[in-house]
């Protein structure tokens, strides 16, 4: 078979900060720690080993054990899990929204991306393990932006009063998206397992959250992957003192405005990433 490649630059698709960081630019080092190659990792795993008290390990653990409560969790997965206890365990984490169905395709290609990075990871540092993450951003409250997916061109749209997080929402009313889905598809064996899925995800389980978990898991569990929510009062206890500082000192606040000071000094042409805001934790009710 014959590959042919060309630089990410090349295709127009990606930013001017993005193509820096893959060329190495001297200009963007200042900006992040290392960049991430299968040799900066012997270095990020002895500051992460210095940095992650063990206590942590035991709760996210029992955490992540209550979460899968009542789901399907393949061999790998669970071994991944109790793995996370041992101080030798590290995790590729990636995080997206709970966007319907996947929603856009780099929410499939960001998780294949961890699970192929931690099975190269464990080829070059024998004596660790490493573990793929899957973050649910269950707090994040843009319904408009999770609750459609395109398919063969057409906008395929959940329209449901929402407000507040969209994890703990519920999936009634999609019942009607799946009729749709039905109708677009067809009849195949191919067609039947997509509908399938859909099926005991979103009509089976009753929040966005869960079917989401269900979701992921059916497709990516079979390759170890462990799904986090967030949106957990014992992992939020953990993060207390990060709290106090943002809240109280507004450290994010000054240090990200100190970034975006300091490329508009030396006229590097970035974008803005981010506004940060003095307070950046919002209360849920």
């Amino acid at each position: 078979m014959k590959v042919e490649k060309i630089p990410y630059c090349d295709t127009g698709y990606f930013s001017k900060i993005i193509c820096d960081y893959l060329d190495q630019e001297e200009t963007l080092k200042p900006y992040y720690n290392r960049f991430s190659e299968l040799k900066s990792y012997r270095a990020q795993i002895k500051e992460k080993s210095e940095s992650y008290p063990e206590a942590h390990r035991e709760v996210l653990v029992q955490c992540l054990e209550q979460q899968y409560t009542g789901f399907s969790i393949s061999k790998a997965t669970s071994e991944n899990i109790k793995a996370l206890a041992s101080p030798k365990t590290f995790t590729v984490v990636t995080g997206h929204q709970l966007s319907l169905f996947t929603g856009p395709l780099y929410f499939v290609y960001k998780i294949l991306s961890v699970v192929n990075l931690c099975a190269q990871l464990k080829k070059a540092y024998k004596g660790f393990d490493f573990v793929p993450v899957y973050w649910m951003a269950s707090e994040d409250h843009d319904f408009d932006e999770i609750n459609h997916f395109n398919l063969h061109g057409k906008n395929i749209a959940w329209n449901t009063d929402a407000a507040g997080a969209v994890g703990p929402m519920s999936t009634s009313g999609l019942e009607e998206v799946l009729k749709t889905l039905q109708m677009e598809l067809g009849q195949s064996s191919a067609s039947n397992e997509l509908v399938e899925l859909f099926r005991s995800a979103y009509v089976a389980h009753r929040t966005l959250a869960s079917a989401t978990r269900h979701l992921v898991n059916t497709l990516f569990g079979k390759y170890g992957l462990v799904i986090l929510d967030g949106d957990d009062p014992a992992l939020k206890k953990l993060a207390v003192s990060y709290m106090i500082q943002d809240i109280k000192d507004q450290l994010p606040f000054h240090a990200v405005n100190k970034t975006l000071v300091g490329w508009e000094q030396k006229e590097l042409g970035y974008k803005i990433q981010v506004n940060p805001r003095p307070i950046n934790f919002f209360y849920l009710t």
